[in-house]
């Protein structure tokens, strides 16, 4: 019998969770989550990991990820995608654990490697985003680069500042009104990249998500 639980909250929503597969939704995972899913009297056959916690709780460690996959008497497939799912994925690729997306190949490649490339503050009773991750302002930024909307000497600026920001205040708005970035990026380009950002930046932890959900083989 299959059963699935997938841990979610700011990158996608339980909607949109429920049109693309037959999954239990559980809130941001936390350590200790994972050991009590296994100790369930019905056990669980796959596990993905999107949402962690890490002000609002303990991190989920790499060794509870670890004592899911080896359990033999029931194995259990771990994926991992978009933000904690995709940290504790590169770190356990070799030991079983599925990564899927952009944002684990940017942990994979070494591209990124700090835990604040995906953080997030969160509000606990929507689970809406308080602010930017790091790893959607660089895939964002990125497109803007490539279609034109910012100079990459801006667009290095905006990244820049933003790394350089606690990860709670990551939000375009700060960012877009910091003095270094005002001074790399023109008026109107300022205000062309402002738009982009609002309307048409492309949002790398969701796609990862949806692409999580779309691996998981529940036949």
């Amino acid at each position: 019998m299959t059963r699935a639980v997938v841990f979610a909250g700011p990158s996608i929503d339980a909607a949109t969770i429920a049109g693309l597969a037959p999954v239990e939704v559980r809130p941001p995972v936390k350590r200790g989550d994972i050991d009590l899913l296994l100790a369930e009297p019905e056990p669980v056959t796959h596990i993905g990991i999107i949402d962690g916690q890490f002000l609002q709780g303990l991190m989920i460690s790499p060794k509870e990820v670890l004592r899911a996959l080896d359990r033999h008497a029931e194995p259990v497939r771990v994926f991992g995608s978009s933000s904690m799912g995709a940290l504790r994925a590169a770190e356990l690729v070799t030991e079983g654990m599925v990564g899927v997306g952009q944002v684990f190949e940017m942990y994979r490649s070494g591209a990124v490697d700090a835990d604040d490339e995906v953080a997030i503050t969160f509000d606990p009773g929507s689970l809406r985003a308080l602010c930017e991750p790091m790893v959607n302002i660089r895939v964002a930024i990125a497109a803007a680069v490539a279609g034109g909307v910012v100079s990459p000497g801006g667009g290095e600026a905006v990244l820049s500042a933003a790394k350089g920001q606690y990860f709670p205040d990551r939000t375009y708005d700060l960012i877009l009104r910091l003095p270094e970035v005002r001074e790399a990026v023109g008026g109107a380009e300022l205000a062309a990249l402002r738009d982009f950002l609002a309307a048409d930046a492309p949002d790398a932890k969701r796609e990862d998500a949806v692409e999580l959900l779309r691996r998981l083989d529940l036949s």
